[in-house]
């Protein structure tokens, strides 16, 4: 390797073989051992062939047969119900969990069927959550819905209120994937101006559906395959739990009817290869890890703050200790120029007090020196007064004034 001195961030072309390469398949062994897991929901009304889509698409007998009846009997409830199976395919486990929602839209009034899918879909987050509060955190039961299949009724119009009430309320909070159901009940200029009304309605209405992305470091054929799954957006699906031989002996699945014959797998026919690529093949895991890093984090942090935890963010950030330090000196200054205030603001009031002190000190002496100085005029006026009295009467009577006294009554 470069001996030049790399910056953090920076990239290394390593120039020796240190066995990074051999990282992806130790990933793929692990995987082997460990297997999958992905959960799924489908949502429709009954007789749209749900049972019958999933089981095509897992070619596995997941849902029952009387699943599909074209029989609807009105249900009070919506019912959430989950059938489980693992698929083993090339040596590759996947436990599938299939989430059903037994009753959506059978009945006169619809308005609020949503809520039982939401209130579950919410009640997984709860769960994930709930455990990642707890130790070990290791043992971690991931029953997050990655994916809901949402079934539209082929009528050949647009999205109905029943349609567009139900993705407004979980595209939120799932990765949302709608299909045309029972599309060889349209004819292909149908289905072609059907799928526009329905991206039109969607667009409108600011849904979020789940759509295969690319980047530039995508191969041009993976890049042009995504393109083309993304044009066919919503999947026009039929599935069949019918099989035929053809001329050459190949098995297919397929619908008959009195006019002729649907191949399930004949993209000239349906969309359903395509879909089951977009599923299983290509985006099964991107699947997953939007619901984990996208949908179930903004669950979980509306979750968080409506139950009074706020975080702070300076703990997880990153930082360069030149510019930490920087931060806390600037720091330490404004708190010394807080305490410099706060002492000045502690010695000015000091000496205020103190001024005020010997001010009223200063006054007090005055006034005691001003009633000293009156009484000590009165005592003085006093004495110079006791003063002339004394010597009125203690004066001696000269002979000038005795003979003047004398004469006053002398007649002679």
């Amino acid at each position: 390797m470069d001996s030049t001195k790399l910056g953090a961030g920076s990239k290394a072309k390593l120039q020796t073989h240190v066995g990074l390469s051999s990282y992806p398949k130790q990933v793929y062994e692990h995987s082997l051992k460990t297997g999958f897991k992905f959960n799924m929901m489908v949502v429709g009304e009954s007789g749209l062939g749900k049972a019958t889509l999933i089981n095509s698409l897992f070619d596995t007998k997941i849902f029952a047969e009387n699943e599909d009846s074209n029989i609807v009997i009105p249900s009070k409830n919506v019912d959430i119900n989950t059938m489980s199976t693992e698929l083993l395919d090339s040596g590759v486990k996947l436990r599938l969990n299939v989430i059903e929602s037994a009753g959506f839209g059978d009945n006169i009034n619809n308005e609020d069927c949503w809520k039982p899918v939401v209130e579950n879909i919410e009640s997984r987050f709860d769960s994930y959550l709930t455990q990642e509060n707890k130790m070990p955190k290791s043992k971690i039961v991931d029953n997050r819905v990655h994916a809901l299949i949402y079934f539209i009724k082929p009528t050949g119009h647009s999205l109905r209120a029943i349609d567009i009430n139900f993705m407004k309320k979980v595209h939120s909070k799932v990765n949302l994937i709608p299909v045309v159901a029972k599309a060889d009940m349209l004819t292909q200029d149908d289905i072609a101006g059907f799928k526009q009304r329905i991206m039109a309605d969607i667009q409108m209405h600011g849904i979020n559906i789940f759509k295969p992305t690319w980047d530039s470091s995508d191969s041009s054929d993976m890049v042009i395959e995504t393109k083309e799954l993304v044009s066919k957006i919503p999947f026009a699906v039929v599935g069949s739990d019918s099989f035929m031989v053809d001329a050459n002996g190949i098995k297919r699945r397929v619908r008959v009817y009195p006019w002729g014959i649907v191949e399930v797998e004949n993209s000239a026919h349906n969309d359903f290869i395509s879909f089951r690529n977009m599923l299983v093949k290509s985006n099964m895991e991107e699947l997953k890890f939007l619901t984990d890093v996208s949908l179930y984090e903004a669950y979980r942090t509306q979750k968080l703050l409506s139950m009074g935890h706020v975080q702070d963010n300076s703990v997880f950030r990153e930082f360069n200790p030149s510019v930490l330090y920087e931060e806390e000196r600037r720091l330490q200054e404004i708190k010394m120029q807080k305490m410099e205030a706060e002492m000045n603001a502690v010695f000015m009031q000091k000496i205020q007090e103190k001024e005020s002190k010997l001010k009223q000190s200063e006054e007090e002496l005055y006034a005691r020196h001003k009633d000293m100085k009156l009484s000590l005029e009165k005592q003085r006026n006093e004495l110079e007064e006791r003063k002339k009295k004394m010597e009125t009467v203690a004066r001696p009577i000269t002979p000038m004034e005795k003979k003047t006294k004398k004469g006053l009554f002398n007649l002679s």
